[in-house]
């Protein structure tokens, strides 16, 4: 009888192995399901032997896939069957068929009990088992001290009380008030005393769940630990079973070390003495062998002895005998562990003393961005990322420039994002960070972001002396046949504002430069050619008294646009058109940018939103509390902008570029492309969000405040408003001229000034 049950089981399952589609599987299965549901209705004539069989189907075609929406009340009526192989399928089937929400557990809930504090090992094992897998808050409520009773008791065996723990664990970790912890830490202690090993792994899961949560009720606990590491690390008193490859418990130790991270630190010095003996024992018993199970599991004791050195902050000696370590692992050839040895040497960063050991080995991280294997590539560029400082930023970034050019695409981006902050937030000097942001807009321009360029148009606008420097090398980098259009952009704005500065230079005339911008115009999109326009405008405005031919080949280009598609493009070439014929009054409305004022980094903020909480975070914080580099600061001048004192701009310190236009959100960041949806907005810098009527009226409509002053034929004040929480705010004050009114345009607010009175 017995065969001939489970045969129909075995035949069941053969049937669905046959089956030659997924069309034909349904078939067998809804077949098989109808033929179920039937001889349940009719339960009366069912033995439970044939019970038993149908659960075991319908658990089979749920692990397929399927839904099984009945049959359920019969699995959980299999939990209180008396015999071993019909209670065993009730346990197994209710554990994966039901979760800790369904009602009919409630009705197992007295059978599971009796069968937890009953006499039958076998059946408390199951028990536990399952109430561990489905750890319903009625479960805990109900069985908890029942399960915490079996943990301590002496009578129980280990068998029984090693799933008791894990039982126990697994209800803590679902409903942490419902397991009563109070008076639990002496008992949690005595547990730590066990002799049996695998009670004691058990239990010390518990630990690391309870002191993660709460260390300050488990101090008795933590000199226990000490001792467990020192058993398993001197060997003594482990059976056989228990050691692989040689090496005891490693599981064990693993999450041994782990429970006393979570410490904050260690006050006894007998205890803490000890624990460093254990954790040099493994640190220098350690090395790379031929078996890979027994690698992996000799570097998962010594990765977990590695943090517990970092999180205890030990002697410089211990530090550095860490990094020598990590330094053999990342010469090794097996891929896998210098995967590892990179990823923790990252985390050493954290220490204070371990970064000027880790630069011993900068050659060999170097090597390991050439790796074949790009999750390597990608520690060995965090590494190098979070190890750079002032004495080492140019080795640095000079490779990460050479390796921009071989790099995977999927790399580009976070490459060069990495490349230009380490640039500006540790450059020796202000020439060479320009020098890096160039470069890397020349060989990866696709992948950088407009945070970067704005960022150098910040530094150069802010750094009077720097801005020679910055024309002469836009020029050069025009001047290449093929240039990415990121760069026009950069390069027009930078030629707009300082090409003037070349003008004694060779080859550096208002005219030869505009021929240099000029030529890139036909290559770019609609969103650079307002750009040109302006740099266009600019440089007219400095070729006072005007060169005629420069001058009618410019208004060419305006009224050519005037009548382009693109609001933003029209718009600009009507208003510089109007402008241009000003004269020398041009040179009051587009003087020279203002500085910018003092903000945190853009590109640092993507840094930190962008990667989780992760060694390469924590690396960065560490870094972040450094001393930074002075070099990038404001030359003395008063800045133009009314300010009282010079805008410092220190290393990653920058936020965004101040939006141009305010309203009730930050707009546009582009310094220059600041703009709002290509309409005039009037705004009152005390009132930073100004009525949008503007919005209403449309370009060149707006009314000026009656009897404004007049300082010169226009007058345009562009007002950036500072302070850690203003909204970026500028001021577009319009002035009558003999009842006529004219209104600079916000598209020209980067490159309007007010003149000094």
């Amino acid at each position: 009888m017995a065969m001939h049950g489970m045969r129909g089981l075995s035949v069941f399952i053969s049937d669905i192995r046959n089956c030659q589609n997924k069309e034909q599987e349904r078939q067998r299965i809804d077949k098989e399901l109808g033929n179920v549901r039937n001889r349940f209705k009719n339960e009366k004539g069912l033995s439970p032997y044939e019970k038993k069989k149908y659960v075991w189907k319908m658990l089979y075609i749920y692990m397929l896939g399927y839904d099984v929406d009945f049959g359920h009340m019969e699995a959980v009526s299999l939990i209180s069957a008396p015999k071993y192989p019909e209670k065993q399928v009730g346990y197994i089937v209710t554990s994966c068929l039901l979760n800790e929400n369904h009602d009919f557990l409630r009705l197992a809930i007295n059978t599971v009990r009796n069968d937890i504090i009953g006499r039958n090992e076998t059946f408390q094992c199951l028990a536990l088992t399952m109430v561990g897998n489905i750890g319903g808050r009625e479960f805990a409520e109900s069985l908890a001290p029942d399960v915490q009773k079996l943990l301590l008791s002496s009578s129980c065996r280990p068998l029984v009380r090693k799933k008791a723990a894990l039982c126990l664990l697994r209800l803590y970790r679902k409903n942490p008030d419902v397991v009563n912890v109070d008076g639990w830490a002496d008992r949690m202690a005595q547990l730590l005393d066990e002799r049996d090993l695998g009670v004691l792994t058990s239990s010390m899961s518990l630990l690391v769940a309870l002191v993660s949560n709460n260390h300050e009720a488990y101090w008795s606990c933590l000199p226990k630990c000490v001792k467990t590491l020192e058993r398993l690390a001197r060997n003594q008193d482990i059976p056989q079973e228990y050691t692989y490859y040689g090496i005891p418990s490693p599981w064990l130790q693993v999450k041994t070390m782990r429970a006393l991270q979570y410490f904050p630190t260690i006050e006894d010095p007998y205890t803490r003495r000890t624990l460093f003996e254990v954790l040099q024992r493994i640190l220098m018993g350690t090395d790379v062998v031929k078996n890979v199970n027994k690698n992996n599991a000799s570097h998962a004791v010594l990765f977990e002895a590695l943090a517990l050195v970092m999180h205890l902050d030990a002697e410089k000696e211990m530090m550095s005998q860490c990094v020598a370590l990590l330094g053999k692992f990342i010469a090794v050839r097996e891929p896998n562990i210098r995967y590892l040895g990179l990823e923790n040497m990252t985390r050493m960063l954290m220490v204070t003393d371990a970064q000027e050991i880790i630069k011993r080995h900068q050659a060999q991280i170097i090597t390991s961005l050439k790796d074949p294997d790009i999750s390597i590539r990608r520690r060995a560029l965090d590494l190098l990322y979070g190890m750079c400082d002032v004495t080492n930023a140019k080795d640095i970034v000079e490779e990460l420039l050479q390796y921009l050019s071989s790099a995977d695409f999927t790399m580009r981006e976070e490459l060069s994002l990495k490349a230009a902050i380490l640039a500006e937030k540790f450059a020796p000097d202000l020439s060479w960070y320009v020098d890096v942001i160039l470069q890397l807009i020349d060989k990866a321009g696709d992948f950088i972001s407009d945070d970067i360029w704005f960022r150098v148009v910040q530094f150069v606008t802010n750094n009077d002396d720097l801005q020679p420097y910055a024309a002469a090398k836009v020029k050069e980098y025009l001047e290449k046949p093929a240039v990415h259009e990121t760069m026009v952009k950069v390069s027009a704005y930078i030629l707009g504002e300082y090409s003037h500065l070349l003008a004694r230079r060779p080859g550096c005339s208002p005219k030869e430069i505009f021929g240099i911008l000029h030529e890139k115009l036909p290559t770019v999109s609609t969103t650079t050619i307002p750009i040109l326009l302006s740099a266009y405008a600019k440089i007219l405005m400095h070729t006072q008294p005007p060169d005629q031919e420069l001058q009618s080949q410019i208004w060419a280009i305006f009224n050519k646009y005037e009548s382009c598609i693109d609001a933003e493009i029209q718009q600009r070439a009507v208003e510089y058109f109007a402008l241009c014929q000003k004269g020398a009054a041009l040179m009051d409305i587009l003087a020279e940018m203002p500085k910018f004022p003092e903000r945190k980094s853009s590109l640092i903020k993507r840094a930190e939103y962008s990667e989780a909480d992760t060694a390469e975070q924590s690396a960065i914080k560490l870094r972040a509390q450094q001393q930074p580099s002075n070099a990038l600061v404001v030359t003395d001048q008063p800045p133009a902008n009314g300010a009282t004192s010079p805008v410092p701009v220190g290393p990653l310190s920058l936020a965004m570029v101040p939006s141009m236009i305010t309203t009730e959100d930050h707009t546009s960041t582009d310094p220059a492309l600041s703009q709002q949806n290509g309409s005039l907005t009037k705004v009152d810098p005390q009132h930073p969000s100004a009525d949008l009527l503007g919005d209403l009226l449309g370009p060149l409509a707006i009314e000026g405040p009656p009897g404004a002053t007049v300082q010169s034929e226009y007058n345009a004040v562009s007002r950036l408003e500072g302070g850690p929480d203003a909204v970026d705010g500028s001021a577009i004050v319009p002035v009558e001229e003999q009842r006529n009114t004219v209104q600079v345009p916000h598209c020209l607010i980067m490159f309007t000034h007010t003149p000094s009175s």
